[in-house]
């Protein structure tokens, strides 16, 4: 097994996987480096979850704790991430009223 403390480098394939339910903080579901990685994302793929590159985020989300939430100082950048894959996927975003598919009648 992979020690999770160990420094991300930027020859490391790394992959995190958020989990938001709209109730709370989007939390790390998964996290892992080198063939750990490349299994998330290759079960992203499988279950078409969205895949955003983003290094910065990455090595930033890579120091919080599995299934802990996110600290509130990267809410900002997951929130660009959560748009990115809710508008990849076509699904609504939890928490966010839903949009009326019908036009509204005037009697």
């Amino acid at each position: 097994m992979e020690n999770q403390d160990s420094p991300v480098t930027l020859d490391q394939k790394v992959a995190i996987s958020l989990e938001y339910d709209g109730q709370a903080a989007p939390r790390v579901s998964a996290k892992g480096t080198g063939y750990l990685a490349e299994q998330i994302i290759e079960l992203a793929k499988e279950h078409n979850i969205p895949i955003k590159e983003d290094h910065e985020l990455v090595s930033l989300l890579s120091q919080v704790e599995l299934d802990q939430e996110i600290p509130e100082i990267l809410y900002e950048a997951v929130v660009q991430v959560l748009i990115f894959a809710y508008q990849l996927s076509e699904k609504e975003i939890p928490g966010q009223p839903k949009s009326s598919q019908e036009p509204e009648r005037h009697s």
